[in-house]
């Protein structure tokens, strides 16, 4: 069957469009993609204002044509933690459902670590045993820790490379006072979130997904043969580290001209390494693999599991 996954997230909507059935690997067909970055648009009571809804119907419309047009058997569509947390979130997503016929689910922050680790774990394979991973989106930071398919903990954290951008990084680019400040915050949000995990075993595999991670290990780390036709990607933190103070003395409009760095992630791409830094300082994490796949692979699986 031909799914499409749609995915209205804090700095995207994106399309995914895929074949597959039970007991086989989705192979991508299409896919479609809007830069929303919609943390520009809250009002200071947290409500996404007119401007940003109307980018939101925009893109979520552009997309449901373009799903209609792939020829798709079934639409699973779902909304993240922008419009999670907007003041006027309900709001949203009624005339989201009114006006396009699209009715999104809004997953948790628990959720999308959950059906991300899935993900994850489906393309390591058991052998990766335990794992722990990282997931950077544009609102939250997803952490999760488990042996099986489905984590032993999960745990979201208000740490998006987005939303830290908006709160602590004005200025492009950003002052060394400024990004000094983000690290001190995510240093103390992950040190009341770390007790969590304390009770578990060491994980025998690091993993970090989302484009923020593939992006920063395209500029600051590694690539080898993996598995097939796939390449293997990876990332130390000391590399990441070396970078970050070069990274953030560039303007965002001069980041596309380096080795990953795309256009719909340069804005925010400074708070994202920082972010990753300190979660993988505060995990006592040295390197960590890059997963391809990430949450709508997550729901993909999901939804063919319930069909076998």
């Amino acid at each position: 069957m031909r799914l499409g996954v749609l995915d209205v997230g804090s700095n995207t909507v994106h399309l995914l469009v895929v074949d597959a059935h039970p007991g086989a690997r989705p192979i991508p067909t299409a896919s479609h993609k809007a830069v929303l970055r919609l943390m520009r648009y809250l009002e200071p009571d947290g409500a996404i204002n007119d401007e940003g809804v109307a980018a939101i119907l925009a893109a979520v419309g552009d997309a449901a044509d373009a799903a209609k047009d792939a020829g798709i058997d079934e639409l699973l569509p779902f909304a993240t933690s922008a419009i999670r947390e907007a003041a006027n979130g309900e709001e949203v997503l009624a005339r989201v459902a009114r006006e396009t016929g699209v009715e999104l689910q809004v997953l948790s922050g628990d959720d999308e670590a959950r059906l991300t680790f899935l993900a994850v774990r489906r393309w390591y394979g058991w052998s990766a045993e335990r794992i722990l991973l990282f997931d950077i989106g544009g609102g939250s930071l997803e952490i999760a820790n488990g042996g099986d398919e489905v984590p032993d903990v999960a745990r979201s954290l208000p740490l998006g490379a987005g939303r830290s951008t908006v709160a602590f990084l004005p200025d492009d680019p950003p002052s060394p006072d400024q990004v000094a400040a983000l690290r001190t915050h995510a240093a103390e949000v992950l040190a009341a979130a770390v007790g969590d995990f304390g009770h578990l075993p060491s994980p025998d595999h690091v993993v970090g997904s989302s484009k923020t991670i593939r992006s920063l290990a395209r500029l600051a780390g590694w690539t080898e043969e993996g598995v097939g036709s796939e390449e293997r990607s990876m990332l130390r933190r000391k590399g990441l580290d070396d970078w970050i103070p070069r990274l953030a003395r560039i303007p965002a409009d001069a980041r596309p001209a380096l080795p990953g760095i795309t256009a719909d992630r340069t804005f925010q791409i400074v708070a994202g390494a920082v972010v990753l830094s300190e979660a993988m300082r505060a995990f006592d994490v040295n390197e960590l693999d890059v997963s391809p796949w990430a949450l709508r692979e997550g729901l993909i699986l999901r939804r063919l599991d319930r069909m076998s």
